[in-house]
């Protein structure tokens, strides 16, 4: 017979990040978390613990399409190590998993407290509450709520796949929502902790956009700017990607707002001037900074008749295919931009285009002396059996303003 449901017997599940079961302070699932048959079962049954799960179900997620003579029989045969493995870890005596009408549930006597399930009810609760207040606690109490993609180690599992996209969704939402209410109020600070939390958890959303718009309003405006410049480099480096128009959007922010006093040209001229010990090659910059350089040479050349042409160029392995990512790709690409830096004018400008690729702004020169730079950047490149190289495409720049 199973004991009554306690206060006491509950088990503490987490399914946004790395997948636990914790009850009584201990996990049910031992030191190490592994993708077995019962761990998969327990996050089945126990996030559809209110309408259960039909027997065909389980057992298509269970076994998929491998070949068993009798899938009832083996599907017993788990439900049984699963209750001796949830009797082992210390739960209390319970009929843990029960069948009704060919569906399974998780048993009513050992009480669950889910993060999924706790962030469902925080979510419909702020959608229907009608005080602002209100409102805007619960949504940052369901951001907080979720720490994670859901099952982010189950990322090809369709069900699990499908049940991410749900949360992140609404995980989005909660964050748009509350900071829509945080900048109607102009509190700035609690917006940038809400920016902070959501870049953390859910990186490469841009976030950062509402950190950067916090410390704009709050008049930081040196920590917004290293912030869009960090967040352009991180882009970069980890995903190959340029920067979105919303982070475009907050950088163009950021220069309309900052607000400097006046007879203080000496001072501006002096943070604008580059270093002498700088001003060596190339000029490499970020992708913002090399967009506008080169809508500002295009309008040069409708007076000044210069010639200039974009290159772009690609790291290939010996079969003349782009490289694939890796450790070896970062050091190439490292090596590449050296190269590129020393075998170009300081008068042209560089950008890490992606991973793997840079693009070039080569400024009144011709397309013969294009051909003289891609060998110069070979022979800085390239070294002994090296069989990795460099695909170049050449581009002329045409003035398109009328």
């Amino acid at each position: 017979m199973e004991q009554k449901k306690s206060k006491d017997n509950v088990l503490y599940v987490k399914m946004f990040g790395s997948f636990s079961m914790i009850y009584a302070g201990e996990s049910v699932l031992g030191n190490k978390v592994s993708e077995t048959q019962f761990t998969y079962m327990m996050q089945i049954l126990l996030h559809n613990r209110k309408n259960g799960v039909s027997r065909e179900s389980l057992e298509e997620m269970l076994f998929g399409d491998r070949d068993i003579k009798n899938v009832h029989h083996t599907m017993q045969s788990v439900i049984y190590n699963a209750k001796n493995k949830l009797r082992k870890a210390g739960l209390p005596t319970a009929n843990y998993i029960r069948m009704e009408k060919g569906v399974f549930y998780w048993t009513d006597n050992i009480l669950v407290v889910e993060d999924a399930a706790e962030f469902d009810r925080l979510y419909k609760e702020a959608q229907q509450e009608k005080d602002i207040n209100a409102k805007l606690q619960i949504l940052l109490e369901a951001c907080h709520c979720y720490t994670g993609e859901f099952l982010s180690m189950y990322a090809g599992v369709m069900w699990a796949a499908a049940e991410a996209r749900r949360y992140r969704k609404q995980f989005c939402q909660c964050v748009e929502e509350a900071a829509e209410i945080l900048r109607n109020r102009q509190d700035y600070l609690q917006l940038e902790q809400l920016g902070t939390y959501a870049s953390g958890i859910a990186p490469f959303s841009d976030w950062e956009s509402l950190t950067m718009e916090a410390l704009i309003g709050m008049g930081r405006y040196e920590e917004a700017g290293s912030l869009y410049a960090e967040t352009v480099d991180c882009y970069f480096k980890e995903r190959g990607i340029r920067p979105s128009q919303k982070l475009m959007d907050s950088l163009d922010q950021l220069g309309e707002q900052m607000l400097h006093p006046y007879g203080m040209l000496d001072k501006i001229q002096t943070e604008l001037a580059e270093s002498r010990a700088d001003i060596y090659g190339g000029y490499l910059c970020s992708y913002p900074i090399f967009q506008g350089i080169y809508r500002m040479v295009t309008r040069m050349m409708d007076r000044g008749g210069q010639s200039i042409y974009l290159m772009l160029c690609t790291i290939i392995d010996s079969k003349g295919n782009p490289m694939k990512d890796g450790e070896q790709l970062e050091e190439l690409s490292r090596r590449l931009g050296d190269a590129i830096c020393t075998s170009i004018r300081h008068g042209d400008a560089v950008n890490r285009y992606g991973k793997g690729q840079y693009l070039v702004l080569l400024v009144n020169t011709t397309l013969e002396n294009c051909a003289v730079v891609q060998k110069r950047i070979n022979n800085n490149f390239l070294i002994g059996r090296q069989r990795t190289g460099v695909q170049y495409y050449v581009s002329s720049v045409t003035c398109e303003i009328e």
